[in-house]
Protein backbone atom coordinates (compact mmCIF):
# COMPACT_ATOMS: atom_id res chain seq x y z
CA UNK A 1 0.00 0.00 0.00
CA UNK A 2 2.87 2.23 1.00
CA UNK A 3 4.32 2.18 -2.53
CA UNK A 4 1.31 2.54 -4.65
CA UNK A 5 1.17 5.88 -2.08
CA UNK A 6 4.26 6.99 -3.23
CA UNK A 7 3.78 6.82 -7.04
CA UNK A 8 2.20 9.30 -9.43
CA UNK A 9 -1.14 8.39 -10.04
CA UNK A 10 -0.32 7.60 -14.07
CA UNK A 11 1.77 4.70 -12.16
CA UNK A 12 -0.61 3.75 -9.83
CA UNK A 13 -2.99 3.05 -12.41
CA UNK A 14 -0.92 1.13 -14.42
CA UNK A 15 0.27 -1.15 -11.40
CA UNK A 16 -3.28 -1.42 -10.51
CA UNK A 17 -4.33 -2.56 -14.13
CA UNK A 18 -1.25 -4.82 -14.41
CA UNK A 19 -1.99 -6.74 -11.09
CA UNK A 20 -5.75 -7.53 -11.89
CA UNK A 21 -4.89 -8.71 -15.34
CA UNK A 22 -1.89 -10.96 -13.57
CA UNK A 23 -5.17 -12.81 -11.76
CA UNK A 24 -7.91 -12.73 -14.16
CA UNK A 25 -6.58 -15.62 -16.18
CA UNK A 26 -3.81 -17.97 -15.12
CA UNK A 27 -4.49 -21.20 -17.34
CA UNK A 28 -7.38 -22.59 -19.80
CA UNK A 29 -9.53 -25.58 -18.88
CA UNK A 30 -9.08 -28.46 -21.12
CA UNK A 31 -8.70 -32.12 -21.16
CA UNK A 32 -11.54 -32.72 -18.84
CA UNK A 33 -13.70 -35.48 -19.20
CA UNK A 34 -17.06 -35.02 -20.29
CA UNK A 35 -20.41 -35.56 -18.14
CA UNK A 36 -22.06 -38.53 -17.98
CA UNK A 37 -25.61 -37.39 -19.05
CA UNK A 38 -27.44 -37.37 -22.00
CA UNK A 39 -28.12 -41.42 -22.47
CA UNK A 40 -30.72 -44.25 -21.83
CA UNK A 41 -29.01 -46.65 -18.98
CA UNK A 42 -31.36 -49.38 -20.57
CA UNK A 43 -31.23 -48.99 -24.30
CA UNK A 44 -27.54 -48.27 -23.97
CA UNK A 45 -26.45 -51.48 -21.77
CA UNK A 46 -26.89 -54.47 -24.48
CA UNK A 47 -26.71 -57.20 -22.02
CA UNK A 48 -29.45 -55.88 -20.02
CA UNK A 49 -30.99 -55.12 -23.39
CA UNK A 50 -30.81 -58.30 -24.37
CA UNK A 51 -31.97 -60.29 -21.51
CA UNK A 52 -35.02 -58.16 -21.15
CA UNK A 53 -36.28 -59.07 -24.73
CA UNK A 54 -35.54 -62.32 -23.79
CA UNK A 55 -37.95 -62.91 -20.34
CA UNK A 56 -40.12 -59.89 -20.10
CA UNK A 57 -40.20 -58.21 -23.93
CA UNK A 58 -43.29 -56.70 -22.25
CA UNK A 59 -41.40 -54.73 -19.69
CA UNK A 60 -39.28 -52.99 -22.56
CA UNK A 61 -41.32 -49.58 -22.45
CA UNK A 62 -41.18 -48.98 -18.46
CA UNK A 63 -37.61 -50.67 -18.64
CA UNK A 64 -36.83 -47.67 -21.11
CA UNK A 65 -38.59 -44.53 -19.36
CA UNK A 66 -36.80 -45.66 -16.16
CA UNK A 67 -33.23 -45.60 -17.77
CA UNK A 68 -34.09 -42.41 -19.61
CA UNK A 69 -33.91 -40.97 -15.97
CA UNK A 70 -30.70 -42.33 -15.12
CA UNK A 71 -29.31 -40.19 -17.86
CA UNK A 72 -31.02 -37.18 -17.63
CA UNK A 73 -28.87 -34.29 -16.45
CA UNK A 74 -32.02 -32.39 -14.47
CA UNK A 75 -32.31 -36.36 -12.59
CA UNK A 76 -28.85 -36.13 -11.77
CA UNK A 77 -29.06 -32.57 -10.50
CA UNK A 78 -32.02 -34.31 -8.02
CA UNK A 79 -29.59 -36.94 -6.99
CA UNK A 80 -27.05 -34.74 -6.32
CA UNK A 81 -29.13 -31.80 -3.82
CA UNK A 82 -30.79 -34.53 -2.19
CA UNK A 83 -27.03 -36.16 -0.39
CA UNK A 84 -25.66 -32.73 -0.05
CA UNK A 85 -28.51 -31.92 1.75
CA UNK A 86 -29.20 -33.66 4.71
CA UNK A 87 -32.53 -34.77 6.18
CA UNK A 88 -33.52 -32.63 9.37
CA UNK A 89 -35.28 -34.13 12.86
CA UNK A 90 -38.34 -32.00 13.85
CA UNK A 91 -39.29 -33.55 17.13
CA UNK A 92 -41.23 -31.16 18.19
CA UNK A 93 -43.28 -27.64 16.31
CA UNK A 94 -42.72 -24.31 17.37
CA UNK A 95 -45.79 -24.82 20.39
CA UNK A 96 -44.15 -27.64 21.99
CA UNK A 97 -46.48 -30.36 19.98
CA UNK A 98 -44.46 -33.92 19.37
CA UNK A 99 -44.42 -34.30 15.63
CA UNK A 100 -41.36 -36.51 15.06
CA UNK A 101 -40.99 -36.04 11.77
CA UNK A 102 -38.12 -35.31 9.36
CA UNK A 103 -37.76 -32.29 6.44
CA UNK A 104 -36.33 -33.56 3.49
CA UNK A 105 -34.62 -31.85 0.59
CA UNK A 106 -37.06 -31.05 -2.27
CA UNK A 107 -35.19 -32.95 -4.49
CA UNK A 108 -35.67 -36.16 -2.37
CA UNK A 109 -39.65 -36.01 -3.13
CA UNK A 110 -39.06 -35.17 -6.48
CA UNK A 111 -36.97 -38.53 -7.00
CA UNK A 112 -39.46 -40.68 -4.50
CA UNK A 113 -42.44 -39.23 -6.84
CA UNK A 114 -40.51 -40.61 -10.32
CA UNK A 115 -39.69 -43.90 -8.83
CA UNK A 116 -43.00 -44.71 -7.45
CA UNK A 117 -44.63 -43.39 -10.42
CA UNK A 118 -42.62 -45.35 -12.64
CA UNK A 119 -43.21 -48.69 -10.88
CA UNK A 120 -39.67 -49.21 -9.54
CA UNK A 121 -41.58 -50.20 -6.27
CA UNK A 122 -44.91 -51.99 -7.68
CA UNK A 123 -44.30 -53.62 -10.95
CA UNK A 124 -44.20 -57.40 -9.93
CA UNK A 125 -47.19 -56.90 -7.83
CA UNK A 126 -49.37 -54.73 -10.87
CA UNK A 127 -48.74 -56.05 -13.96
CA UNK A 128 -51.13 -59.08 -14.95
CA UNK A 129 -47.47 -60.19 -17.17
CA UNK A 130 -45.49 -63.17 -16.43
CA UNK A 131 -41.79 -62.47 -15.37
CA UNK A 132 -43.39 -59.39 -13.01
CA UNK A 133 -40.05 -60.21 -10.81
CA UNK A 134 -37.73 -60.21 -13.23
CA UNK A 135 -39.21 -56.93 -14.62
CA UNK A 136 -39.62 -55.11 -11.74
CA UNK A 137 -35.89 -55.95 -10.77
CA UNK A 138 -34.57 -54.38 -14.40
CA UNK A 139 -36.43 -51.12 -13.02
CA UNK A 140 -34.85 -51.68 -9.39
CA UNK A 141 -31.43 -52.29 -11.53
CA UNK A 142 -32.10 -48.64 -13.61
CA UNK A 143 -33.52 -46.83 -10.32
CA UNK A 144 -29.82 -47.32 -8.64
CA UNK A 145 -28.14 -45.96 -11.28
CA UNK A 146 -30.08 -42.52 -10.51
CA UNK A 147 -29.50 -42.52 -6.72
CA UNK A 148 -29.44 -45.34 -4.22
CA UNK A 149 -30.86 -43.58 -0.89
CA UNK A 150 -34.39 -43.12 -2.31
CA UNK A 151 -33.77 -47.11 -3.21
CA UNK A 152 -34.28 -48.23 0.31
CA UNK A 153 -38.00 -46.96 0.40
CA UNK A 154 -38.39 -48.61 -3.07
CA UNK A 155 -37.79 -51.92 -1.85
CA UNK A 156 -39.10 -51.63 1.51
CA UNK A 157 -42.56 -50.96 -0.58
CA UNK A 158 -41.86 -53.88 -3.12
CA UNK A 159 -41.25 -56.60 0.34
CA UNK A 160 -43.70 -55.21 2.20
CA UNK A 161 -46.77 -56.32 -0.54
CA UNK A 162 -45.81 -59.87 0.67
CA UNK A 163 -47.10 -59.32 4.17
CA UNK A 164 -50.36 -57.42 2.83
CA UNK A 165 -50.85 -59.73 0.40
CA UNK A 166 -54.17 -62.05 1.04
CA UNK A 167 -54.93 -60.13 4.35
CA UNK A 168 -58.03 -58.20 4.04
CA UNK A 169 -57.36 -55.79 7.28
CA UNK A 170 -54.50 -54.22 4.89
CA UNK A 171 -56.04 -54.14 1.91
CA UNK A 172 -56.07 -50.34 1.92
CA UNK A 173 -52.57 -50.33 2.71
CA UNK A 174 -51.96 -52.52 -0.14
CA UNK A 175 -53.67 -50.00 -2.55
CA UNK A 176 -52.37 -47.29 -1.02
CA UNK A 177 -48.82 -48.51 -1.52
CA UNK A 178 -49.16 -49.88 -5.02
CA UNK A 179 -50.66 -46.53 -6.25
CA UNK A 180 -48.13 -45.27 -7.86
CA UNK A 181 -48.70 -41.63 -6.20
CA UNK A 182 -45.89 -40.48 -3.71
CA UNK A 183 -47.57 -38.67 -1.13
CA UNK A 184 -45.34 -36.66 1.87
CA UNK A 185 -47.95 -35.39 3.57
CA UNK A 186 -48.27 -36.62 7.11
CA UNK A 187 -51.59 -37.32 7.52
CA UNK A 188 -53.77 -40.48 8.09
CA UNK A 189 -53.80 -42.92 5.10
CA UNK A 190 -57.59 -42.87 4.37
CA UNK A 191 -56.29 -39.23 3.46
CA UNK A 192 -53.93 -40.17 1.08
CA UNK A 193 -52.80 -40.79 -2.48
CA UNK A 194 -50.33 -43.15 -1.63
CA UNK A 195 -48.61 -45.04 0.91
CA UNK A 196 -44.89 -45.59 2.30
CA UNK A 197 -43.76 -48.55 4.50
CA UNK A 198 -41.05 -49.07 6.59
CA UNK A 199 -39.58 -51.55 8.69
CA UNK A 200 -38.36 -51.47 12.13
CA UNK A 201 -36.81 -54.69 13.39
CA UNK A 202 -33.33 -54.01 14.98
CA UNK A 203 -32.31 -53.54 18.52
CA UNK A 204 -29.42 -52.25 20.24
CA UNK A 205 -28.04 -55.30 21.40
CA UNK A 206 -29.29 -58.01 19.30
CA UNK A 207 -27.77 -56.61 15.87
CA UNK A 208 -28.31 -59.33 13.32
CA UNK A 209 -29.93 -61.21 16.31
CA UNK A 210 -33.69 -61.40 15.64
CA UNK A 211 -34.16 -63.64 18.33
CA UNK A 212 -32.81 -61.47 21.14
CA UNK A 213 -35.83 -58.59 20.75
CA UNK A 214 -36.46 -57.00 23.55
CA UNK A 215 -39.21 -54.91 22.72
CA UNK A 216 -42.65 -56.04 23.91
CA UNK A 217 -46.30 -56.35 22.71
CA UNK A 218 -49.22 -57.23 25.08
CA UNK A 219 -52.34 -57.86 23.67
CA UNK A 220 -54.90 -55.16 23.78
CA UNK A 221 -57.95 -56.67 22.32
CA UNK A 222 -59.93 -57.42 18.70
CA UNK A 223 -61.11 -53.84 16.56
CA UNK A 224 -62.91 -55.06 13.68
CA UNK A 225 -61.54 -58.29 13.25
CA UNK A 226 -57.67 -57.32 13.49
CA UNK A 227 -55.86 -58.36 16.76
CA UNK A 228 -54.46 -55.04 18.68
CA UNK A 229 -51.70 -54.63 20.48
CA UNK A 230 -49.44 -52.18 22.49
CA UNK A 231 -46.02 -52.43 22.43
CA UNK A 232 -43.00 -51.14 24.60
CA UNK A 233 -39.54 -50.52 23.38
CA UNK A 234 -36.64 -49.38 21.44
CA UNK A 235 -35.63 -49.95 17.53
CA UNK A 236 -31.69 -49.01 16.96
CA UNK A 237 -32.24 -48.67 13.03
CA UNK A 238 -35.32 -47.63 11.64
CA UNK A 239 -35.10 -45.86 8.09
CA UNK A 240 -37.28 -43.60 6.44
CA UNK A 241 -39.25 -42.75 10.19
CA UNK A 242 -41.71 -40.30 7.89
CA UNK A 243 -43.33 -43.89 6.41
CA UNK A 244 -46.77 -44.01 6.78
CA UNK A 245 -46.59 -47.50 8.71
CA UNK A 246 -44.20 -50.07 9.84
CA UNK A 247 -43.43 -53.10 10.34
CA UNK A 248 -41.46 -54.75 12.89
CA UNK A 249 -41.20 -57.00 15.68
CA UNK A 250 -41.27 -57.66 19.36
CA UNK A 251 -41.82 -60.18 22.51
CA UNK A 252 -45.73 -61.18 23.07
CA UNK A 253 -46.70 -64.70 25.19
CA UNK A 254 -46.01 -66.86 22.75
CA UNK A 255 -42.42 -65.50 21.48
CA UNK A 256 -41.26 -63.41 18.90
CA UNK A 257 -44.04 -61.83 16.66
CA UNK A 258 -44.51 -59.42 13.82
CA UNK A 259 -46.57 -56.40 13.81
CA UNK A 260 -47.74 -53.42 11.50
CA UNK A 261 -47.55 -49.93 13.13
CA UNK A 262 -49.59 -47.34 11.79
CA UNK A 263 -48.20 -43.46 12.22
CA UNK A 264 -52.28 -42.46 12.53
CA UNK A 265 -54.66 -44.61 14.97
CA UNK A 266 -57.63 -45.48 13.46
CA UNK A 267 -59.40 -42.54 15.47
CA UNK A 268 -57.33 -40.22 13.06
CA UNK A 269 -54.13 -39.53 15.79
CA UNK A 270 -51.21 -39.67 15.99
CA UNK A 271 -49.68 -43.09 17.03
CA UNK A 272 -46.95 -43.38 19.51
CA UNK A 273 -43.68 -43.22 18.12
CA UNK A 274 -41.02 -40.91 19.01
CA UNK A 275 -37.89 -40.51 17.01
CA UNK A 276 -35.17 -40.03 19.20
CA UNK A 277 -32.46 -39.10 16.75
CA UNK A 278 -31.42 -39.25 12.81
CA UNK A 279 -28.25 -41.43 12.34
CA UNK A 280 -25.23 -39.64 11.04
CA UNK A 281 -23.98 -42.16 7.91
CA UNK A 282 -21.07 -42.40 6.38
CA UNK A 283 -23.07 -42.94 2.88
CA UNK A 284 -26.89 -42.91 1.78
CA UNK A 285 -26.81 -39.48 3.24
CA UNK A 286 -30.02 -38.86 1.24
CA UNK A 287 -32.35 -41.65 3.46
CA UNK A 288 -33.22 -40.63 6.73
CA UNK A 289 -32.37 -43.52 9.43
CA UNK A 290 -33.32 -43.08 12.88
CA UNK A 291 -33.66 -44.76 16.50
CA UNK A 292 -37.24 -45.12 17.89
CA UNK A 293 -39.25 -45.42 20.71
CA UNK A 294 -42.52 -47.16 21.15
CA UNK A 295 -44.17 -46.36 24.30
CA UNK A 296 -47.53 -48.36 24.15
CA UNK A 297 -47.53 -48.03 20.77
CA UNK A 298 -50.53 -49.33 18.95
CA UNK A 299 -50.02 -52.11 16.55
CA UNK A 300 -51.92 -54.60 14.10
CA UNK A 301 -50.40 -58.48 14.69
CA UNK A 302 -49.22 -59.63 10.95
CA UNK A 303 -49.82 -63.57 11.33
CA UNK A 304 -49.42 -65.62 13.85
CA UNK A 305 -48.02 -65.06 17.16
CA UNK A 306 -45.29 -66.10 18.30
CA UNK A 307 -43.97 -66.79 14.41
CA UNK A 308 -42.66 -63.00 13.76
CA UNK A 309 -39.22 -64.02 12.77
CA UNK A 310 -40.45 -66.42 10.09
CA UNK A 311 -42.88 -64.09 8.74
CA UNK A 312 -40.69 -61.47 8.14
CA UNK A 313 -38.38 -63.22 6.43
CA UNK A 314 -40.82 -64.03 4.03
CA UNK A 315 -40.12 -59.74 3.20
CA UNK A 316 -36.21 -60.34 3.33
CA UNK A 317 -35.72 -62.81 0.75
CA UNK A 318 -37.41 -59.96 -1.65
CA UNK A 319 -35.16 -57.18 0.10
CA UNK A 320 -32.11 -59.47 -0.62
CA UNK A 321 -32.98 -59.89 -4.21
CA UNK A 322 -33.81 -56.01 -3.75
CA UNK A 323 -29.84 -55.52 -2.66
CA UNK A 324 -28.81 -57.76 -4.84
CA UNK A 325 -29.81 -55.97 -7.71
CA UNK A 326 -28.99 -52.80 -6.21
CA UNK A 327 -25.88 -53.37 -6.09
CA UNK A 328 -25.26 -54.68 -9.57
CA UNK A 329 -27.27 -51.45 -10.87
CA UNK A 330 -24.45 -49.53 -8.84
CA UNK A 331 -21.86 -51.44 -9.70
CA UNK A 332 -23.08 -50.46 -13.09
CA UNK A 333 -23.31 -46.77 -12.94
CA UNK A 334 -19.52 -46.28 -11.55
CA UNK A 335 -18.65 -49.19 -14.56
CA UNK A 336 -20.38 -46.09 -17.01
CA UNK A 337 -18.88 -43.36 -15.03
CA UNK A 338 -15.37 -44.92 -15.69
CA UNK A 339 -15.37 -45.70 -19.20
CA UNK A 340 -16.71 -42.02 -19.48
CA UNK A 341 -13.89 -41.00 -18.02
CA UNK A 342 -11.57 -42.41 -19.57
CA UNK A 343 -12.94 -42.48 -23.40
CA UNK A 344 -12.87 -38.56 -23.09
CA UNK A 345 -9.47 -37.88 -21.22
CA UNK A 346 -6.53 -37.98 -22.47
CA UNK A 347 -3.01 -38.67 -20.41
CA UNK A 348 0.29 -39.54 -21.02
CA UNK A 349 -0.38 -38.51 -25.16
CA UNK A 350 -3.53 -41.06 -25.13
CA UNK A 351 -6.74 -41.35 -24.59
CA UNK A 352 -6.84 -42.91 -21.49
CA UNK A 353 -9.23 -46.07 -22.18
CA UNK A 354 -6.84 -46.87 -24.72
CA UNK A 355 -3.58 -47.46 -21.82
CA UNK A 356 -3.39 -50.42 -22.14
CA UNK A 357 -3.34 -51.66 -18.38
CA UNK A 358 -6.42 -48.86 -18.23
CA UNK A 359 -7.76 -51.43 -20.61
CA UNK A 360 -7.58 -54.22 -18.91
CA UNK A 361 -8.71 -52.67 -15.94
CA UNK A 362 -11.94 -51.25 -17.90
CA UNK A 363 -12.42 -55.02 -19.44
CA UNK A 364 -12.26 -56.27 -15.81
CA UNK A 365 -14.81 -54.34 -14.72
CA UNK A 366 -16.98 -54.92 -16.95
CA UNK A 367 -16.51 -58.32 -16.97
CA UNK A 368 -17.03 -57.94 -12.70
CA UNK A 369 -20.70 -56.10 -13.55
CA UNK A 370 -22.45 -58.64 -16.12
CA UNK A 371 -22.16 -61.17 -14.40
CA UNK A 372 -23.36 -59.28 -11.25
CA UNK A 373 -26.38 -58.17 -13.22
CA UNK A 374 -26.89 -61.67 -14.91
CA UNK A 375 -26.98 -63.23 -11.55
CA UNK A 376 -29.33 -60.95 -9.81
CA UNK A 377 -31.50 -61.48 -12.52
CA UNK A 378 -31.39 -64.65 -12.27
CA UNK A 379 -32.12 -65.01 -8.61
CA UNK A 380 -35.61 -62.71 -10.27
CA UNK A 381 -36.47 -64.65 -12.63
CA UNK A 382 -36.54 -67.72 -10.12
CA UNK A 383 -38.54 -65.55 -7.34
CA UNK A 384 -41.18 -65.28 -10.35
CA UNK A 385 -41.55 -69.19 -10.08
CA UNK A 386 -41.36 -70.27 -6.88
CA UNK A 387 -45.06 -70.71 -6.16
CA UNK A 388 -45.59 -72.95 -9.14
CA UNK A 389 -42.22 -74.56 -9.39
CA UNK A 390 -40.54 -76.41 -6.77
CA UNK A 391 -37.02 -76.08 -8.77
CA UNK A 392 -37.40 -72.42 -9.29
CA UNK A 393 -37.80 -72.25 -5.20
CA UNK A 394 -35.02 -74.29 -4.16
CA UNK A 395 -32.74 -72.54 -6.14
CA UNK A 396 -33.98 -69.11 -5.08
CA UNK A 397 -34.20 -70.24 -1.34
CA UNK A 398 -30.16 -71.23 -2.06
CA UNK A 399 -28.70 -68.31 -4.64
CA UNK A 400 -30.96 -65.06 -2.75
CA UNK A 401 -28.62 -65.59 -0.47
CA UNK A 402 -25.25 -66.08 -2.41
CA UNK A 403 -25.63 -63.08 -4.57
CA UNK A 404 -26.90 -60.93 -2.47
CA UNK A 405 -23.48 -61.83 -0.24
CA UNK A 406 -21.16 -61.91 -3.34
CA UNK A 407 -23.07 -58.27 -5.24
CA UNK A 408 -22.67 -56.52 -2.58
CA UNK A 409 -18.84 -58.00 -1.31
CA UNK A 410 -18.09 -56.94 -4.52
CA UNK A 411 -19.15 -53.67 -4.96
CA UNK A 412 -17.25 -52.15 -2.84
CA UNK A 413 -14.11 -53.15 -4.18
CA UNK A 414 -15.49 -52.32 -7.65
CA UNK A 415 -16.39 -48.83 -6.93
CA UNK A 416 -12.87 -48.16 -5.40
CA UNK A 417 -11.16 -49.81 -8.68
CA UNK A 418 -13.87 -47.39 -11.06
CA UNK A 419 -12.86 -44.33 -8.59
CA UNK A 420 -9.41 -44.75 -9.31
CA UNK A 421 -9.84 -44.38 -13.14
CA UNK A 422 -10.88 -40.84 -12.14
CA UNK A 423 -7.74 -40.04 -10.36
CA UNK A 424 -7.80 -37.17 -7.85
CA UNK A 425 -11.05 -35.97 -9.05
CA UNK A 426 -12.96 -38.89 -8.21
CA UNK A 427 -12.42 -38.42 -4.19
CA UNK A 428 -14.31 -34.73 -4.49
CA UNK A 429 -17.71 -34.87 -3.57
CA UNK A 430 -18.46 -32.76 -6.13
CA UNK A 431 -18.34 -36.49 -8.71
CA UNK A 432 -21.12 -38.87 -8.55
CA UNK A 433 -18.30 -41.63 -8.23
CA UNK A 434 -17.36 -39.95 -4.89
CA UNK A 435 -20.43 -40.78 -3.98
CA UNK A 436 -20.93 -43.98 -5.01
CA UNK A 437 -17.67 -45.34 -2.91
CA UNK A 438 -19.57 -43.68 0.17
CA UNK A 439 -22.79 -45.78 -0.66
CA UNK A 440 -21.36 -49.39 -2.06
CA UNK A 441 -20.88 -50.96 1.50
CA UNK A 442 -24.06 -50.25 2.90
CA UNK A 443 -25.88 -53.11 0.80
CA UNK A 444 -23.97 -56.15 2.35
CA UNK A 445 -24.91 -54.99 5.81
CA UNK A 446 -28.40 -54.00 5.36
CA UNK A 447 -30.78 -57.17 5.06
CA UNK A 448 -27.97 -59.18 6.25
CA UNK A 449 -24.37 -58.82 6.43
CA UNK A 450 -21.70 -60.91 4.81
CA UNK A 451 -21.77 -63.77 7.19
CA UNK A 452 -25.39 -63.70 7.70
CA UNK A 453 -25.87 -64.31 4.17
CA UNK A 454 -23.18 -66.94 4.65
CA UNK A 455 -24.49 -69.17 7.36
CA UNK A 456 -28.12 -68.62 5.39
CA UNK A 457 -26.44 -70.92 2.49
CA UNK A 458 -25.33 -73.42 4.28
CA UNK A 459 -28.90 -73.70 6.41
CA UNK A 460 -30.63 -73.59 3.06
CA UNK A 461 -28.19 -76.24 1.74
CA UNK A 462 -28.41 -78.34 5.28
CA UNK A 463 -32.61 -77.99 5.44
CA UNK A 464 -33.90 -78.11 2.51
CA UNK A 465 -34.18 -81.53 0.22
CA UNK A 466 -33.00 -81.17 -2.81
CA UNK A 467 -31.32 -77.68 -2.90
CA UNK A 468 -27.60 -78.83 -3.71
CA UNK A 469 -29.02 -81.07 -6.29
CA UNK A 470 -30.67 -77.78 -8.10
CA UNK A 471 -28.10 -75.96 -7.52
CA UNK A 472 -25.16 -78.05 -8.98
CA UNK A 473 -27.77 -78.67 -12.69
CA UNK A 474 -27.93 -74.91 -12.63
CA UNK A 475 -24.36 -74.04 -12.88
CA UNK A 476 -23.66 -77.28 -14.75
CA UNK A 477 -24.63 -76.06 -17.82
CA UNK A 478 -24.75 -77.66 -21.52
CA UNK A 479 -23.15 -74.61 -22.79
CA UNK A 480 -19.87 -75.34 -21.07
CA UNK A 481 -19.58 -78.19 -22.57
CA UNK A 482 -15.52 -78.67 -23.88
CA UNK A 483 -14.48 -75.69 -20.98
CA UNK A 484 -11.80 -76.98 -18.82
CA UNK A 485 -11.53 -75.08 -16.79
CA UNK A 486 -15.17 -74.80 -16.28
CA UNK A 487 -15.15 -78.55 -15.34
CA UNK A 488 -12.57 -78.75 -13.12
CA UNK A 489 -13.94 -75.87 -11.24
CA UNK A 490 -17.23 -77.43 -11.20
CA UNK A 491 -16.51 -80.86 -10.13
CA UNK A 492 -14.54 -79.25 -7.36
CA UNK A 493 -16.95 -77.37 -6.34
CA UNK A 494 -19.52 -80.63 -6.48
CA UNK A 495 -17.47 -82.97 -4.23
CA UNK A 496 -17.26 -80.47 -1.37
CA UNK A 497 -20.58 -79.69 -1.03
CA UNK A 498 -21.60 -83.32 -1.79
CA UNK A 499 -19.16 -84.50 1.26
CA UNK A 500 -20.41 -81.89 3.29
CA UNK A 501 -17.54 -80.02 3.73
CA UNK A 502 -19.26 -76.34 4.74
CA UNK A 503 -19.11 -75.14 8.33
CA UNK A 504 -19.57 -71.75 9.70
CA UNK A 505 -15.43 -71.41 9.52
CA UNK A 506 -15.57 -71.93 5.63
CA UNK A 507 -18.34 -70.99 4.59
CA UNK A 508 -17.45 -67.66 2.68
CA UNK A 509 -14.37 -69.60 0.91
CA UNK A 510 -17.15 -72.25 -0.44
CA UNK A 511 -20.07 -69.78 -1.00
CA UNK A 512 -17.99 -67.42 -2.89
CA UNK A 513 -17.41 -70.47 -5.45
CA UNK A 514 -21.13 -70.83 -5.58
CA UNK A 515 -21.39 -67.25 -6.51
CA UNK A 516 -19.09 -67.62 -9.05
CA UNK A 517 -20.27 -70.58 -10.08
CA UNK A 518 -23.63 -69.33 -10.76
CA UNK A 519 -21.71 -66.21 -12.57
CA UNK A 520 -20.52 -68.23 -14.89
CA UNK A 521 -23.32 -70.02 -15.87
CA UNK A 522 -25.59 -66.72 -16.63
CA UNK A 523 -22.67 -66.01 -18.57
CA UNK A 524 -22.63 -69.22 -20.66
CA UNK A 525 -26.32 -68.99 -21.47
CA UNK A 526 -26.46 -65.01 -21.90
CA UNK A 527 -23.27 -63.21 -22.88
CA UNK A 528 -21.42 -62.98 -25.86
CA UNK A 529 -19.05 -66.13 -26.10
CA UNK A 530 -15.64 -64.50 -25.87
CA UNK A 531 -16.77 -62.19 -23.18
CA UNK A 532 -18.26 -65.67 -21.40
CA UNK A 533 -14.39 -67.16 -21.72
CA UNK A 534 -12.94 -64.45 -20.82
CA UNK A 535 -14.61 -64.72 -17.71
CA UNK A 536 -14.15 -68.37 -16.85
CA UNK A 537 -10.26 -67.99 -17.46
CA UNK A 538 -10.22 -65.61 -15.28
CA UNK A 539 -12.81 -65.98 -12.35
CA UNK A 540 -12.46 -70.02 -12.50
CA UNK A 541 -9.30 -70.30 -14.07
CA UNK A 542 -7.23 -69.56 -11.34
CA UNK A 543 -5.17 -66.48 -12.38
CA UNK A 544 -7.48 -63.40 -11.11
CA UNK A 545 -6.80 -63.80 -7.73
CA UNK A 546 -9.93 -61.42 -7.20
CA UNK A 547 -7.73 -58.27 -8.21
CA UNK A 548 -9.06 -55.77 -11.02
CA UNK A 549 -6.92 -55.54 -14.19
CA UNK A 550 -5.21 -58.86 -13.94
CA UNK A 551 -6.89 -60.54 -17.50
CA UNK A 552 -4.36 -61.96 -20.07
CA UNK A 553 -3.63 -59.34 -22.08
CA UNK A 554 -5.19 -59.61 -25.32
CA UNK A 555 -6.86 -57.38 -28.66
CA UNK A 556 -10.33 -58.55 -27.56
CA UNK A 557 -9.85 -56.45 -24.22
CA UNK A 558 -11.30 -53.21 -25.80
CA UNK A 559 -14.05 -55.52 -27.58
CA UNK A 560 -15.25 -55.83 -24.13
CA UNK A 561 -14.89 -52.17 -23.31
CA UNK A 562 -16.81 -51.52 -26.14
CA UNK A 563 -19.85 -53.65 -25.18
CA UNK A 564 -19.89 -52.66 -21.79
CA UNK A 565 -19.80 -48.90 -23.02
CA UNK A 566 -23.12 -46.91 -23.79
CA UNK A 567 -24.26 -48.55 -27.10
CA UNK A 568 -27.48 -47.13 -28.37
CA UNK A 569 -29.63 -49.05 -30.32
Amino acid sequence: MEIFMNMPLESTELAFQFSLADGVETHKVFNQAEPCIGHNAFTGDVALRELARKHAPWSIPNATAVGALAGDEQVQDLARLANEHNPQLRTHDRFGNRLDWVEFHPAWHQLMSLAFAHGVPSLAWTTTEDSGHFARAVLSYLWNQVENGTGCPTGMAYAACAGFEGRPEFALWREKTLSGRYDPRRLPLSQKTGAVIGYAMTEKQGGSDLRQTQTTAAFVGTDNGVQVYSITGHKWFFSVPTSDGFYTLARTQSGVSCLFVPRFLPDGSANRVAVQRLKDKCGNRSNASSEVEFNKTWAMLVGEEGRGIREILTHAHLTRLDFAVGSAGLMRQALILAIGHASTRDGFGRRMADLPMQTNVLADLALESEAAMLSAMRVARATDGMESNERERLLARVATPVVKYWNCQRATYFVYEALQVHGGNGFIMENPIARLYREAPLNSIWEGTTNMMCMDVVRALGREKGALEVFLDEVSVPQAAGNAAHAKFIASLRDDLGAGAIDEGNSRAIVTRMALALQASEMLRHSDGAVAQRFIESRLGGRHAGVIGTLADGADLRDIVSRAALNEQ
